[in-house]
């Protein structure tokens, strides 16, 4: 017990020596725990090391209660300092590397990245829609509501039925979208009925596809010519079948019934406008589309007419054998067989951004003074149809061209099919240099290639549509 009191004595004076000299002097804490450390082991070497402890504790909790809570806090940041000090750099920079804040701002991170990648795939509420048609007079009755037989048990009551031609085509809950192509179908539709011209008949149906989306689709029958074939018209990007409707009575006039598709996100067909998810979409569309069209008409020589991106679409559908033994030939006005965008990073860029932010519109991709057609007039028209798409480019449609441009650019030799190729050679949009590559390429036996010196893109709309349209039909008229 003696020993036990000396020692704790002289513990207790080291102790006090040290706050004394601390206060005097600022002493550093790493001398401070030095000492600390040599007192614990003299300690540990005594068998009085619990009553040691006991003491040292007792008064540093006296001392530490005494002390203001400014000096406390300066006192924590000196202890952290002095552990610092005491570590190596190499240990110090682990630890921190693998503290809890920076681990928490590695999560962090980690979900921002997850939450951005799972952002293009927010779906959105689909709703039914109905077909319709200009030629059925009598409107059908349908249920506006189903229910199950347990719900009929709890609410027993008339069913009311009303005709299709009351019922909205979307729901008044349905999202901006749904409403934005019910307003471009209702005016694509308005257009067919409004068309009263005496030597073609023009209609409208809606042709549903395997995904569950409705396409606007129409057709122009002649009315004094006998039908002697059929032409399936693809339009370009941005546009809609409607713009060709003069083009159109023109080959009814000479015996072709014509059949036009707005493939997704045009006209009036379903989708976001001018967003095209995949164009593979719109190559399966075409190739359902052309077995109703085979069906209705059959035994009539069947042709293709694409332009720009729809003529890609249409040489895409041609690479399939059972496809191309269907089409007696395909006619291809600025094919999208060489697209350059305005700078090369987009083409690197391109997979990335579709993926992440599919829907945005980059204006930047877009071709300053990019002009389609001299007439002035014909310019007025495109931009003016509030079923034209006249916004910045979406990210995923640019990179969809680009993808279908670069698988035909590499299957070119694979195309048997006679066709027919028209281009201007002013033209900004498409290359017609690809257009040439396309007809030297091509396994095809019956190939034409025209190249039409300082003339733009929509061929049909320049001042020379007259004499190229003329060229098409000619073409046309020699393989019936």
């Amino acid at each position: 017990m003696i020993c036990l009191g000396k020692t704790a004595i002289i513990e207790t004076r080291i102790l006090v020596f040290h706050v004394k000299k601390r206060n005097s002097h600022r002493k550093p804490k790493r001398l401070f725990i030095e000492e600390a450390e040599v007192q614990s082991q003299t300690q540990f070497k005594s068998s009085s090391s619990s009553s040691a402890s006991s003491a040292l504790l007792l008064l540093h909790t006296r001392r530490s209660s005494l002390k203001p809570k400014h000096q406390m806090a300066t006192e924590r940041g000196n202890d952290a300092s002095s552990s610092l000090i005491l570590t190596s750099g190499a240990s110090g920079r682990i630890n921190a590397l693998f503290s809890l804040r920076a681990l928490r701002s590695l999560m962090m991170l980690i979900n921002a990245f997850f939450l951005l990648l799972l952002l293009p795939f927010r779906g959105r509420k689909r709703t039914a829609s109905s077909s319709s048609s200009s030629s059925s007079s009598s409107p059908s009755i349908i249920a506006l509501a189903e229910k199950s037989p347990k719900d009929e048990r709890q609410q027993r009551g008339p069913v009311v039925r009303v005709p299709t031609a009351i019922v909205p085509w979307k729901s008044s809950s349905s999202s901006p979208v749904d409403q934005e192509v019910a307003a471009r179908r209702a005016l694509a539709k308005l257009r067919v009925v409004q068309d009263d011209d005496e030597n073609s008949v023009r209609q409208f149906s809606i042709f549903g596809t395997p995904r569950g989306e409705t396409l606007f689709t129409q057709s122009w029958t002649p009315v004094s010519v006998n039908v002697r074939g059929v032409v399936i018209l693809m339009h370009g990007l941005n546009e809609h079948s409607g713009r060709y409707s003069d083009f159109a009575k023109q080959l009814n006039s000479n015996g072709f019934k014509v059949y036009g598709m707005d493939w997704i996100g045009h006209g009036g067909s379903e989708g976001l406008h001018a967003y095209v998810p995949s164009l593979d979409y719109a190559v399966t569309d075409m190739k359902s589309f052309l077995e109703k069209v085979l069906a209705e008409n059959p035994g009539l020589p069947c042709f293709c007419f694409g332009h720009s991106t729809g003529a890609a679409i249409i040489l895409k559908a041609m690479l399939d054998p059972k496809v191309e033994s269907n089409i007696e030939g395909v006619v291809l006005t600025s094919p999208a067989v060489g697209v350059q965008p305005s700078h090369p990073i987009f083409v690197v860029i391109a997979p990335i951004a579709s993926f992440l932010l599919p829907r945005y519109q980059i204006s930047a991709a877009n071709k300053k003074g990019m002009p389609v057609s001299r007439d002035p007039a014909a310019l007025v028209a495109k931009y003016s149809d509030p079923l034209v798409y006249t916004g910045s480019i979406r990210v995923r449609t640019g990179y969809e061209i680009l993808r279908i441009t670069s698988y035909l650019q590499q299957n070119l030799s694979k195309l048997r099919v006679p066709f027919l190729v028209l281009h201007g050679t002013a033209d900004t949009v498409t290359d017609p240099e690809a257009s040439q590559k396309l007809y030297n390429e091509a396994s095809s036996t019956d190939k034409s290639i025209k190249l039409f010196d300082g003339l733009l893109h929509d061929l049909l709309f320049e001042p020379e549509r007259e004499a190229i349209a003329k060229d098409i039909i000619d073409w046309l008229n020699q393989r019936i």
